[in-house]
């Protein structure tokens, strides 16, 4: 497959694809030279998600809130 096949390809995806499309370019090419990829805030996806296993969410929130208010 020749690289304009693939443009003709790309071009028929939405435009939020493309982007996305770009994005896993560049991480290709990143690779290939050795440079070590910028994270991503999708790699961190879940991750150490079984630490929040059992927490009520609301209630750690106003802990933090009314810790805040506590120090002002």
């Amino acid at each position: 497959m020749s690289i304009y096949e693939v443009l003709q390809q790309a071009k028929a995806l939405k435009p939020s694809e493309r982007k996305e499309l770009l994005r896993l370019l560049k991480r290709i090419v990143e690779v290939d030279e050795g440079q070590r990829p910028a994270p991503s805030l999708r790699d961190l996806a879940g991750l150490d998600k079984e630490s929040w296993k059992g927490v009520d969410v609301d209630a750690y929130i106003n802990e933090l809130r009314d810790e805040w208010d506590d120090d002002r």
